[in-house]
């Protein structure tokens, strides 16, 4: 068979979540968006209820629905997004809570869904979602009469402890919500290592719970292995892909192996990017194409029949790395040709 095998283990994503809650006093939720960061909403969602998450956030109402049908009711699912034009029907049928971005937002969830609940998201600085400070004081006393589920902000630079937009940003949230009886969240992952001036009363991991950085203690979730399909010699002078990219320099053996730019693997990894067969580190060479890579296996002891991408010798930051994007993207890009074995919790 060569099918590739993306292993997702329920479990260590499940660890990850309780380390990062035993760092919070408060109520610690779980980020599930982007199909749990690839890696399947319905199935991570689930081991993440079992145990104990009780709120999760998606980024847009259809990624919420999904998530319900999966949870069923009793959990608290909002949407990032907030309540955007035609979702009102998506919202109330599966109790979705929109984080209202704005007083446009705001003026058609009362209009279209008056008593749903609704959560607020504020900009302290980040320009990207959320009401700044001249929108929020015009529009927090009816917001807030409103009873809002929570009201949250977004830190810009988390991953970087030092990086003095950390502080700012925590100051602006301060002064915009400080006094209100709603709940207040403005910690991810970045935020919730940071530390407890940043947590207030709920944090919301994502990357972190999936093995990602900043999160430098989680525990590794995914693993990919990928089958090889043919192995040859190749003398010195001959060329390996597309374009002639790569020419060997000395007598060589490649491995092509059953992947590509098709599966999620970035195809600008592929002149700093290694897999590993056994315990052997080998190099890609070449151009990574839509379904195929070559490999060179001659350091390996053994023919490989399988070559591991991500797993207990490389991160997902580590390939990352080698394609010059960051962990976030290595996850959310893998494909659906994948056949995905999930390890339970």
């Amino acid at each position: 068979m060569a099918q590739s095998v993306l292993t997702i283990d329920l479990g260590a994503i499940c660890a990850n979540w309780r380390a990062l809650a035993a760092m919070n006093a408060g109520e610690t939720a779980a980020v599930v968006k982007a199909n749990a960061y690839g890696l399947g909403a319905a199935q991570v969602a689930a081991a993440l209820a079992d145990a104990g998450a009780r709120t999760f956030f998606v980024a847009q109402a259809e990624e919420g629905v999904t998530v319900r049908e999966a949870l069923g009711p009793g959990p608290t699912i909002c949407v990032f997004g907030g309540h955007m034009q035609g979702d009102a029907a998506l919202l109330r049928d599966a109790n979705l809570v929109p984080m209202i971005n704005s007083i446009d937002q705001m003026l058609r969830h009362v209009e279209t869904l008056p008593g749903h609940p609704f959560g607020i998201q504020l900009d302290s600085g980040m320009n990207r979602l959320g009401m700044e400070p001249a929108e929020w004081s015009a529009l927090r006393d009816i917001a807030l009469s409103q009873k809002p589920v929570l009201v949250m902000s977004h830190l810009a630079c988390a991953d970087e402890p030092s990086h003095g937009m950390n502080e700012f940003q925590l100051q602006t949230f301060r002064q915009m919500t400080d006094g209100i009886d709603a709940p207040r969240s403005l910690a991810a992952t970045g935020g919730t290592i940071l530390g407890p001036d940043y947590h207030f009363d709920m944090t919301r991991p994502g990357i972190g719970l999936y093995g990602g950085l900043p999160f430098v203690d989680a525990h590794p979730v995914v693993s990919l292995s990928i089958p090889v399909i043919q192995v040859r010699d190749v003398n010195p002078g001959e060329s390996v892909g597309y374009g002639n990219s790569w020419v060997a320099r000395v007598p060589g053996k490649i491995a092509t192996i059953s992947a590509g730019y098709a599966d999620g693997i970035i195809r600008a990894m592929g002149p700093k990017a290694h897999v590993w067969a056994a315990e052997t580190r080998c190099k890609i060479v070449g151009r990574i194409s839509m379904d195929l890579i070559g490999v060179d296996v001659g350091p390996a002891k053994e023919i490989p029949e399988t070559v591991e991408l991500l797993g207990r010798h490389q991160s997902v930051d580590t390939l990352a790395e080698a394609a010059g994007t960051i962990g976030y993207e290595i996850l959310t890009s893998l494909g659906s040709r994948y056949a995905r074995k999930y390890i339970a919790a």
